[in-house]
């Protein structure tokens, strides 16, 4: 594969183009200030305007969601696994029916593998723009996004209607339900019974990584981060690693499926027969399957990066080993 082959798999962090209304909370006060930006596969945007970079299946959905300091996203479920890390600030996550049955704040290069079918927000507590990176199960990342009721109820005061097709429709563009497609319903009290109410020590100590801790467990080799064998136990249909100076090998390897490069600190320079491609923080290099490759930090200073790859495993709920 030639570089001009690779440049069209590399999305740049200055390149990246974001939706404002990608979903149901565009207009929502607190909420009206989220980019979001669709990476990897077609993600869960609940709009047409949304631009997807690379459309190519790998497994799994990459996006991110770019936020001003105080803009929260709303609670919200998924049927697959939703990982975030932190790239760029300080984020509080939360979570269960309210946002209210536990919290944790994660800083730059934490992972968060949120327990699946819990309700779940999160919020920018930075001083500046912030950005999370967020992976998704399936290559329908589950099939779209679920919200509580009130979301949905409270969008509606500001001209925005999420049709049961999972698409959404702006009474301020001119745009309304069409007439063979139905509102989503709304979840039932008994349907939101179904969804747990989980405890900060059901989630923190199980479902959080710290970067600091992951750098230190990648003295040797990659820490696998979250998979079968991994620090967050789980088989969400792709595995995650983090990968240090220290652990990174200048030795060609391959895997079955696309993998995926995220740098989180440093600059790293991807080399394969064919060619070669420098990477820098906030940057996404997705490899194809079979391809030999290396990756190491091309500059000195600290230097790492996060490796996400399919495993073949079907997309679905938490596993509980």
């Amino acid at each position: 594969m030639n570089l001009a082959e690779m440049e069209n798999r590399i999305v740049r962090y200055g390149d990246l183009r974001p939706c404002k209304t990608a979903f149901i909370d565009a207009y929502t006060p607190g909420s009206n200030q989220k980019e979001n930006f669709t990476i990897i596969g077609g993600g869960v945007s609940e709009s047409p305007d949304q631009h997807v970079h690379i459309g190519i299946p790998h497994g799994f959905n990459i996006g991110a969601a770019g936020q001003p300091p105080k803009c929260r996203n709303s609670l919200h479920s998924h049927r697959t696994a939703e990982v975030f890390f932190v790239l760029k600030g300080r984020w509080r996550f939360f979570w269960g029916r309210w946002g209210n049955s536990g919290e944790v704040v994660l800083e730059e290069g934490d992972i968060f593998n949120i327990p699946t079918g819990i309700f779940r927000g999160f919020e920018n507590i930075g001083t500046d723009y912030g950005m999370i990176v967020a992976v998704l199960g399936g290559d329908d990342a589950g099939g779209g996004v679920i919200w509580a009721p009130e979301v949905i109820q409270n969008a509606a005061g500001h001209g925005l209607v999420l049709g049961k097709n999972g698409k959404l429709y702006d009474s301020k563009k001119g745009q309304f339900l069409p007439d063979a497609v139905l509102p989503m319903p709304l979840l039932t009290d008994e349907e939101l019974k179904a969804f747990p109410e989980l405890t900060t020590i059901d989630v923190i100590p199980h479902y959080v990584a710290r970067y600091h801790d992951l750098c230190a467990l990648a003295d040797r080799s990659p820490a696998i981060v979250i998979g079968e064998n991994g620090k967050l136990r789980d088989k969400p249909g792709f595995e995650v690693s983090l990968i240090t100076r220290a652990s990174a090998s200048e030795e060609m390897h391959s895997h079955p499926y696309p993998s995926v490069l995220m740098p989180m600190r440093g600059h790293w320079r991807v080399m394969w027969d064919g060619g070669s491609a420098t990477l820098a923080p906030g940057d996404t290099m997705s490899v194809p399957e079979n391809l030999p490759y290396n990756a190491v930090p091309s500059m000195m200073g600290e230097a790492s990066l996060y490796h996400v790859v399919a495993t073949g495993d079907p997309a679905g709920i938490t596993w509980k080993g």
